[in-house]
């Protein structure tokens, strides 16, 4: 006896359709650049905030529908989640509409150093260069970029700097986006007093007057060592001499000891 399959009923779920990537998605850094991050106080919130040096890595790609660029941050010796330290600046031609990513925020490591003003400058500065009569698309901001309220009043001095304006859309400060006008109101500066691009031979240059500081250094330290190591013969010299002399102002005491008793 055959039995015939079960006809499919409209409770069944229909297969999820899978949206192919964009070919550019999975784009890596081209070009580079080193950062120099100032040392600046100790913050209570952020921790420590040393002398660093970062490397900024650069991609574009160009097209008639569609213009990007990718902005990374890499840091030596310190590996971060895949969301983190991007910036995608997009450029739709046939709408004229720039979009500012990623779509989950921007998430910079190490934060409060200037990081975040800087890439957004950065990619400002490329879009006004081309499309700065182009609209700005609204953004929102994920509420987890403003879990206390110094991150959010520093998340939206970060962003109003840059010339975005940033909206609220709930009483309790929670949900928000930030949009601009146009392109061309958006300003392309940064603190460059905490970050600063250093170029190739400014690097050299750097490198070059770190060996040489070392080297006056191990100059340096091999003269106190000569001097250690003369002082501890002088010192056993001494410590040989004092023996000497007290073992003798003994027996001198002995003798005029032994003397008066006779």
């Amino acid at each position: 006896m055959t039995t015939s399959p079960a006809p499919q009923t409209d409770t069944e779920a229909a297969p999820e359709e899978v949206v192919p990537a964009h070919p550019w998605a999975e784009l890596v850094p081209e070009h580079f650049l080193l950062l120099r991050l100032a040392p600046l106080p100790t913050d209570r919130h952020t921790g420590a905030r040393p002398l660093r040096f970062i490397q900024l890595g650069r991609v574009e790609r160009q097209s008639k529908q569609q213009s990007l660029l990718r902005l990374t941050l890499q840091l030596p010796g310190q590996r971060v989640r895949p969301e983190q330290n991007i910036l995608d600046v997009w450029a739709d031609h046939e709408q004229r509409i720039v979009r500012f990513g990623p779509d989950k925020g921007l998430s910079v490591e190490p934060e409060n150093r200037g990081l975040g003003r800087f890439m957004l400058a950065q990619g400002i500065a490329w879009a006004r260069q081309q499309f700065a009569h182009y609209q700005v698309e609204s953004t929102p901001l994920p509420s987890k970029s403003a879990f206390s309220d110094e991150a959010r009043a520093r998340r939206d001095h970060c962003l109003k700097a840059q010339g975005f304006t940033v909206e609220y859309l709930d009483p309790l400060n929670i949900k928000a986006q930030c949009s601009a006008p146009r392109v061309s109101s958006l300003h392309g500066d940064w603190q460059s007093e905490k970050v600063q691009i250093i170029k190739l031979l400014d690097a050299a240059g750097m490198l070059q007057q770190a060996d040489q500081s070392l080297h006056e250094l191990d100059v340096k330290v091999r003269k106190l060592t000569e001097r250690i190591e003369f002082f501890k013969r002088e010192d056993g010299s001494l410590r040989f001499t004092i023996t000497c002399l007290v073992a003798f102002c003994m027996f001198q005491a002995g003798l005029l000891i032994w003397m008066a008793t006779r």
